[in-house]
C-alpha cells in the first residue's frame, strides 16, 4: 500500500512538472512580451529592458523555467541589489496588473471556489445518485422515465442559462434569495448559505443529471451479475443485496468521475463564478485571460491541475475500499 502510494505521488509530481513545462513554454514564448505587459502601454525601451532583467527574462528559456520551478518549492528573488523583490514560497510570480504575488491571489479566492464546489458536489451526489438508484430499482416505471427525462434536461441546459433563469426567478420575481455575493462562512453563516444556494443549484442541475444516468446504468449492470444472483439465491433480503453487493461496485466509476469533477471545480468554476460575479479562482482566471496577465494564468493552470491530479490519487486509493475485487499493487 505504501509503495503504491509513493508510486502514485511520484507519477502525480511528474505530471504536474510536465503541465508546468508546457504551460510555461506556451506563455513565455508567446508573441506578447511579458516585460511590456508588466510595464504597461506608456513605457520606455530602457524601462522594459530593466523589467526584463528583474523578471529574469533576459536568460535562456530553460534557465527561466528552472528558476520558476525552484521558486515554487523554495521561493525566489526577482532582480538584484536594492531593487530586488522577494517572492515567498510557494512563489508563482507577481501579477502584471496588481503586482500582488499570484499565490496570495489564489489563496484569497480559494474559499469562494471551495464553497461553490463542495456545496454543489454534496447536492448533486444526493440528488443524482439517489435518483439513479431509484430509477435502476424501478426500471421501466414512470419514476424511471421521469427521472431520466429530467436528467437529460439538466445535462442539456448550459450552466449560464440555468444561472440566469435562477437569478430572474428567485431574485427578481419571487425575491426569496439575495443576489449572490462573497460572504464568509464564519462571519455570516445564514448569508453565506443564501448567497451560495443559486450557484449550487446551477452546478448541481448539470452534474446531477450525469450522475443519475451513470448510477442507473452501472447499478442495472451490477444487478445482473452472477454474484448478485448468488446473494439472492441465499435468501438475503433485497435491501441487503442492493446495499452490500450491487451498490459498492456501482460506486467505483462514480467515485472516479466525482474525483475529477470536484478537483476541476476546486480549481475554479469559471462560468458559474463569472455569471454570478463571485470572486473565486475561476473568475480570477477569466479576468487574467482578458488582461493577458500571464503569471496569474500560469498559476491558476497549475493550481487547477494540482487539484485534479491529487484527486485522482485519492480516488485510486478508495477503489479497494469500495470494491473488494480491486487490489492495489504492492510491488
Amino acid at each position: 500500500m505504501i509503495v503504491y502510494l509513493l508510486k502514485r505521488l511520484g507519477a502525480a509530481a511528474a505530471i504536474l512538472l510536465v503541465i508546468c513545462a508546457l504551460t510555461f513554454t506556451i506563455f513565455y514564448i508567446a508573441p506578447d512580451d511579458p516585460a511590456q505587459k508588466a510595464c504597461g502601454k506608456a513605457c520606455t525601451p530602457e524601462r522594459i529592458e530593466q523589467i526584463r532583467g528583474q523578471l529574469g527574462l533576459d536568460t535562456p528559456i530553460p534557465e527561466q523555467f528552472a528558476s520558476y520551478v525552484r521558486g515554487i518549492f523554495a521561493g525566489r528573488t526577482y532582480g538584484t541589489g536594492p531593487t530586488a523583490v522577494e517572492c515567498p514560497f510557494p512563489c508563482l510570480g507577481f501579477s502584471f496588473q496588481t503586482n500582488v504575488p499570484v499565490q496570495e491571489l489564489l489563496v484569497s479566492r480559494l474559499p469562494v471556489s471551495a464553497s461553490i464546489a463542495v456545496g454543489a458536489a454534496v447536492l448533486w451526489l444526493l440528488v443524482g445518485v439517489g435518483a439513479g438508484v431509484l430509477a435502476a430499482l424501478r426500471k421501466g416505471s414512470w419514476w424511471d422515465r421521469t427521472a431520466m427525462g429530467a436528467a437529460l434536461g439538466g445535462i442539456s441546459l448550459p450552466i449560464y442559462l440555468t444561472a440566469l433563469v435562477l437569478q430572474y426567478l428567485l431574485v427578481v420575481v419571487f425575491e426569496v434569495l439575495p443576489y449572490p455575493r462573497a460572504v464568509g462562512l464564519l462571519e455570516d453563516p445564514a448569508g453565506w448559505f443564501a448567497s451560495m444556494l443559486m450557484p449550487w443549484i446551477a452546478l448541481a442541475a448539470l452534474y446531477a443529471g450525469m450522475y443519475a444516468r451513470l448510477t442507473r446504468t452501472e447499478l442495472i449492470g451490477a444487478l445482473n451479475q452472477n454474484f448478485v444472483r448468488t446473494a439472492r439465491a441465499k435468501g438475503l433480503p433485497e435491501r441487503t443485496v442492493v446495499r452490500r453487493h450491487a451498490l459498492r461496485p456501482t460506486l467505483t466509476p462514480i467515485v472516479t468521475v466525482f474525483g475529477m469533477d470536484l478537483g476541476a471545480l476546486l480549481g475554479g468554476a469559471l462560468i458559474t463564478e463569472s455569471v454570478f460575479g463571485l470572486p473565486g479562482v475561476g473568475k480570477l482566471a477569466a479576468d487574467a485571460i482578458n488582461s493577458s496577465d500571464q503569471p496569474v494564468i500560469l498559476g491558476v493552470t497549475l493550481f487547477a491541475a494540482a487539484f485534479i491530479v491529487f484527486a485522482n490519487v485519492i480516488v485510486d486509493l478508495l477503489y479497494a475500499v469500495l470494491d473488494p475485487r480491486i487490489r492495489l499493487g504492492t510491488s
